[in-house]
């Protein structure tokens, strides 16, 4: 999620790469509370998490074929799967979404913040803990889309060289979860 936003943020600028960020931040807030106060319902639905995550492998090597063929044509200056048609919001909501490697990320630091009482089943306690996480990721989705357009105006790093490393970063990431995806079996 940061390197398409930091993607973005170099290809399109930083309003659309933005809207990116506020649209998967959205979803993944709604995750975590969802995973709050539905843990036991979410843990029985472990078919569809399955599918999520097959279905995340799938976007994220599209992800990286679109980064290569951007490299290879000069043709093409951006990634057509992140600067396509659709507006950057509904893109960060639809990856976010498609994304379900941070509901078991959330439960485990749920369940460690409930288990050492740092974290009360209380609706303050939500609202606390669920904006602390939207200020985190929110920055860190920052630090990639700043840090991106400041490495490539300090560098003018060339487009194709630029394309062909993400599309590698992209391919790197749909194998590692590929792989934790068919060693276990069980989220």
């Amino acid at each position: 999620m940061n390197i398409a936003a930091m993607q973005i943020a170099i290809s399109d600028g930083i309003p659309p790469a933005m809207y990116y960020v506020l649209g998967a931040l959205l979803v993944e807030m709604i995750y975590v509370r969802v995973s709050l106060v539905a843990m036991q319902w979410v843990l029985k639905h472990k078919k569809l998490f399955r599918w999520l995550e097959w279905i995340s492998i799938v976007v994220i090597l599209a992800l990286a074929v679109s980064s290569f063929v951007a490299s290879a044509d000069p043709a093409v200056k951006k990634n057509v799967l992140l600067s396509g048609g659709i507006h950057r919001f509904w893109l960060g909501v639809i990856m976010s979404a498609l994304n379900p490697v941070q509901i078991p990320f959330w439960f485990g630091w749920s369940t460690v913040l409930f288990t050492k009482n740092v974290l009360e089943h209380k609706s303050s306690h939500y609202n606390i803990y669920i904006a602390g996480i939207g200020s985190g990721t929110f920055i860190g989705h920052l630090i990639f889309i700043f840090g991106g357009r400041f490495i490539v105006d300090v560098l003018n790093t060339n487009q194709k060289i630029l394309h062909l490393v993400i599309g590698c970063i992209f391919l790197l990431t749909a194998i590692i979860l590929m792989i934790k995806v068919l060693r276990k079996k069980d989220i």
